[in-house]
């Protein structure tokens, strides 16, 4: 049975949802760095620069995003100048920097098998990033594929501020997986975010594909068209289809008579997103491994290269008459290339400054963080627009920014006012200085304006640049040029300019603001009064201001663009970013509750190479006073997790492990005073003390300690499935927030597979035998106390003793205990079996002492046990198997912790669904829990938001799961299933491994939801199939596969 089949769809385009888009594909690329032999990452990452110096600066962002967990470690990243600094085009760029980076890996370059044999097993990832932003001035500097883009920034609050080029390597991730084991090479370009779910990409073995989206005839007529064929597949998002012809900028009737238009009546717009793959990408290495010479001619012609024609017979006669179209079409003619349609693909171009105004104006308040690491005053004491976006930014008091403007890595002194739909970037207005005495105001930037400042090779002073957001540094002086949104006549008859004074007379440049000698170097302060009579804001004043500036030395835009310091504007910013973190670390040690992820925040400190490890030994100093005055209402845990942080960021490695164990400590005794007050206090005193709190917290009057009466008590228990909200349920996050979890108590194979059987004995001492035949018998009690050895067999039925007060010398004084027990799972399985078998042993103990076998009791008394055994462990697998069928369990932190169950009423419609469709699978890959939990707690010890938000995320889809179950969505709960699987991910990408994933995407287009279960790692899955059909054909085909050692239960809800 085909679980997909073929059906007509209309070919229409459905608007993605950014967040949904942006959220899953930075959720793919974190996977692919934190564990990238599980989910394959690029093996290169190149940039084409516009200069040797340009391409200096992207090195140091690639070192930045390889820092900050952008880029895998393994990853080669490289940045390739254009060769002499002409332009090239895109085509030639490419060949350059295929070779750049074969030279670079030092393979031998000399077009034999060697070099393309090896090359052509890689996976590159390119991104043309040349050029020099005129529409985009200010972003020159920092170059445009690195300007700010705060989407989702709220997700990591003490990240550093997401650039275009983050978002880009996020899309850039799901696509890597479309080239599976064959070699090959993905191209974007470095101003346009492409909103597209490039995990569904389908890339033809042996051919190169261009990326295309539908639009219409107006947006046509202004880019490139692509003409393609028949479609060969056809799905509801996409379409693949061999390329038949090129078009540039075609006209209505070159549309009709190419054959362009679609059904719809749109065009195929040409993305500039292109892949290569297999026999084409081996051909494409060949021809860059020996490209030098024609490279060269291209330089004499100064003209461009057209790569994509190679590729389209229709094009071949037409390229071999242009530069390099003779070697292009032998090289490469053979190959053939195909477009992928994607329907669902939105096009965000940066190419103007209004431009990223508008994609920062989102309305979306979970898609645009507008205020982001800066420090910024109280609104008594400052004006800022709730709808600007201030990023990496420290505002002083008296200062002024209007609405939709846009601020970053900038310090901005008292007196200044910023207007509105302006953009401020890398400016530091130092304080008062004499100069500016008495002057309340020192200086006005007006509204839909740009200002920044650019560090100048062999200049001291920074000089400060500005123009009107819709000036177009292009256009000439008599055709519509501007400056600062006013003529350019108007601009000289207001100030008294020449000409002359900003263009040279004997140059053959057309006369544009790009070229304009219009930017003073002058002292700081002089610059800016300067500046605002440039702008027009001082009337009157021409007398002054004219002489000075005419005076003074001046540059253009492209003087700058060719003489920025790039070391110091790197070292600049660096240090503008420490400095801002520690600013932030140390408010939240002086006058916060340690809620920020200050081990993020001490990397962005340490690189201050100087002062940062003194900086932060300045904070570990601060740490023993707060820790004092908090030492109520701060957990310890997290108290020394602070330290812990500190201590590595100060380099004492052998410290800040010792100190570990305290955070473990912690959180144990955190659990235990959470369950029952004081519990935490007593529980590791002597047996012989009559404080032992279980005891005395189950009010019994023992029966034991008379007389010898022989009582069995056998406890049988189902296991538990669940659907999601697991993690929230789990010390130390169920101690200080809420959790929610949604799961279900299951039989497995007609029986409930987890019991014990505890009796008196008349003999001193307690046997304790499991289901393997091991046995102990420990005749001195008094030698059961933690911490136990963690390949000890017998120690959870320790702990239990331990947890329900039976170690006490008045109950065990004449009496003894015999303690069977059993787990007919398999080992490792995820479905709760350790917790419910304390669980099961816990209730056992208690009824033979008489004590308060309440579910809830007991549930409460596993989550201390689980300390004590060192494996930690939250309440949901104990509640999954005491409380009968679905459930929706909430926990409120609090002392005692507070659990409220809801059950679910469930229809037999319901049930029915559930058991037709719900394969429950063990996949027969053992687990350890423990190994996952250690490394979520110690996230969330440190405050790690991206854990935070994660968690968050699963209490929301428990509830919604919830409602779901309710109204018998079954469908909307395998949509929950998928998104939670992808959080637990998220929170530990071990969680999986290869296996598992084969075994999802087997499964997948016969689901409609799937997940491991428990803390994941191996373990049982849960396979939510699409009917019931589908459920018979996958049960069917799991069981013919050999690939797949795996086993389906039969189950009931019990």
């Amino acid at each position: 049975m085909d679980p997909n089949p073929q059906t007509v769809l209309p070919r229409t385009k459905r608007k993605p949802d950014i967040t949904t888009v942006l959220r899953k594909s930075w959720y793919h690329l974190r996977l692919s760095v934190r564990h990238p032999s599980r989910v394959p990452t690029w093996d290169a990452i190149v940039l084409t620069a516009a200069s040797p110096e340009q391409a200096q600066l992207y090195d140091w962002q690639l070192r930045r995003a390889k820092r900050m967990g952008r880029i895998a470690p393994s990853t080669i990243t490289l940045a390739v100048p254009d060769p002499e600094g002409q332009r090239i085009g895109s085509g030639a760029a490419t060949l350059n920097a295929i070779h750049a980076l074969t030279k670079h890996t030092e393979l031998v370059v000399n077009g034999g098998d060697g070099a393309v044999g090896l090359m052509g097993k890689k996976h590159i990832l390119l991104l043309h990033a040349g050029g020099d932003s005129k529409r985009v001035p200010w972003a020159n500097p920092m170059g445009k594929v690195f300007l700010p883009l705060p989407f989702l920034a709220a997700d990591n609050p003490d990240g550093p501020v997401p650039l275009l080029f983050d978002h880009i390597l996020a899309i850039a991730s799901c696509a890597r997986q479309a080239f599976k084991n064959e070699g090959g090479i993905f191209t974007m370009t470095g101003d346009v975010l492409p909103c597209f779910d490039a995990s569904t990409l389908i890339l033809p073995p042996d051919s190169s594909t261009i990326i295309t989206v539908p639009i219409t005839l107006d947006i046509a007529a202004n880019h490139g068209v692509i003409v393609a064929l028949k479609s060969e597949i056809f799905d509801e998002s996409y379409t693949v289809s061999l390329v038949d012809n090129l078009l540039q900028k075609p006209s209505v009737d070159e549309l009709v008579k190419n054959q362009a238009i679609l059904d719809d009546g749109r065009a195929l717009l040409d993305t500039g997103i292109i892949a290569v793959r297999g026999n084409a990408w081996v051909e494409l290495v060949k021809l860059a491994c020996s490209c030098q010479p024609l490279i060269s001619e291209l330089l004499k012609s100064k003209k461009e290269a057209n790569l994509v024609a190679a590729w389209v017979p229709t094009k071949h006669d037409w390229l071999q008459h242009r530069p390099l179209g003779e070697a292009l079409v032998n090289k490469l003619g053979k190959q053939r290339m195909f477009s992928y349609c994607a329907y669902d693909f939105l096009f965000l171009h940066f190419g103007t400054s209004s431009e990223v105004l508008d994609h920062l104006s989102a309305s979306d308040s979970a898609l645009v963080g507008r205020r982001h690491l800066c420090s910024i005053p109280a609104t008594t004491v400052s004006d800022i627009a709730a709808s600007s976006v201030v990023l990496s930014c420290k505002i002083a008091d008296g200062v002024s920014i209007g609405e939709d403007s846009l601020i970053y890595d900038s310090n901005i002194s008292s007196g200044i006012q910023i207007g509105s739909q302006s953009i401020v970037v890398g400016m530091n207005v130092p304080k008062d200085s004499d100069n500016m005495a008495g002057n309340s105001i020192k200086f006005v930037l007006p509204d839909r304006h740009c200002l920044w400042e650019v560090p100048l090779v062999g200049c001291t002073e920074r000089v400060i640049v500005f123009c009107g957001i819709h000036d177009n540094p292009k256009n000439p002086l008599k055709k519509d040029g501007t400056f600062c949104g006013k003529p350019w006549e108007k601009v000289m008859h207001d100030l008294g300019i020449e000409e002359n004074n900003l263009w040279s007379s004997s140059s053959s440049q057309e006369k544009c603001l790009w070229n304009a000698k219009l930017f003073p170097i002058l002292s700081y302060f002089e610059m800016l009064r300067v500046g605002m009579w440039l702008m027009g804001l001082s009337d009157g004043k021409n007398l002054h201001y004219l002489p000075l500036w005419r005076n003074s030395p001046r540059v253009s835009l492209e003087e700058l663009h060719r003489s920025i310091d790039f070391s110091k504007m790197c070292t600049g910013s660096s240090n503008h970013q420490a400095d801002l973190a520690a600013g932030i670390a140390k408010a939240c040690i002086n006058y916060g509750m340690l809620g920020r992820d200050l081990s993020q925040l001490c990397e962005e400190i340490l690189q201050k190479e100087t002062s940062g490890v003194e900086i932060c030994k300045d904070f570990l100093a601060l740490c023993p006073k707060l820790i004092e005055q908090n030492s109520k209402i701060l957990p310890k845990s997290r108290a020394y997790q602070v330290q812990v942080d500190l201590l590595r960021a100060c380099g004492e490695e052998t410290k800040a492990y010792q100190l570990e164990h305290e955070v473990w400590a912690s959180v144990a005794d955190e659990t235990a005073s959470a369950v029952r007050y004081g519990f935490g206090e007593h529980l590791l005193e002597s047996s012989g003390s009559k404080s032992t709190l279980a005891f005395r917290n189950n009010n019994h009057v023992s029966s034991m300690d008379k007389p010898f009466c022989p009582k069995t008590v056998k406890v049988e228990l189902p296991v538990r499935v669940d659907f999601v909200g697991g993690w929230s349920d789990t010390p130390p996050w169920s101690l200080e927030r809420a959790g929610c979890v949604l799961n279900m108590a299951v039989s497995l194979e007609g029986s409930l597979p987890i019991g014990t059987i505890v009796e008196t004995t008349n003999s001193n001492g307690v046997l304790i035998i499991d289901d393997s035949g091991k046995e102990l018998h420990i005749k001195e009690l008094t030698s059961i106390a933690p911490p136990f050895d963690g390949d000890d067999p017998f120690r959870l039925v320790k702990s239990a003793l331990l947890v329900t007060g039976i170690i006490h010398e008045n109950i065990l004084v004449s009496n003894g205990l015999r303690i069977r027990t059993w787990a007919n799972v398999p080992r490792g399985s995820g479905l709760g079996t350790s917790s419910i078998l304390a669980a099961a042993v816990v209730k056992g103990l208690l009824q033979i002492i008489d004590g308060d076998d309440g579910n809830e009791n007991v549930a409460r008394l596993v989550l201390v046990l689980e300390q004590l055994m060192g494996t930690g462990g939250g309440w949901q697998d104990q509640i999954g198997g005491l409380y009968p069928g679905i459930k929706y369990t909430r926990s409120y932190p609090g002392i005692p912790l507070r659990l409220q169950v809801f059950p679910l009423v469930a229809s037999p419609q319901l049930i029915s669904k559930l058991q037709e469709r719900l394969l429950v699978v063990f996949t027969g890959q053992v687990r350890l829990a423990h190994q996952v939990l250690q490394k979520v707690v110690l996230r969330y010890l440190r405050r790690d938001n991206l854990l935070v938000s994660s968690i968050k995320r699963l209490t929301e889809l428990a509830k919604i799961g919830r409602e779901a179950l309710m109204n018998c969505d079954v469908d909307k709960l395998g949509e929950i299933m998928l998104e939670a699987w992808r959080l637990h991910q998220e929170l530990d990408p071990y969680c999986s491994n290869e296996y598992v994933d084969k075994l999802f995407a087997f499964a997948d287009p016969y689901c409609s939801g799937y997940k491991l279960v428990g803390a994941g790692g191996g373990g049982f899955a849960l396979l939510l199939a699409k009917n019931a059909t589908c459920a018979k054909e996958l049960r069917s085909m799991l069981g013919k596969n050999p690939e797949f050692d795996s086993v389906i239960y039969n189950w009931t809800i019990y």
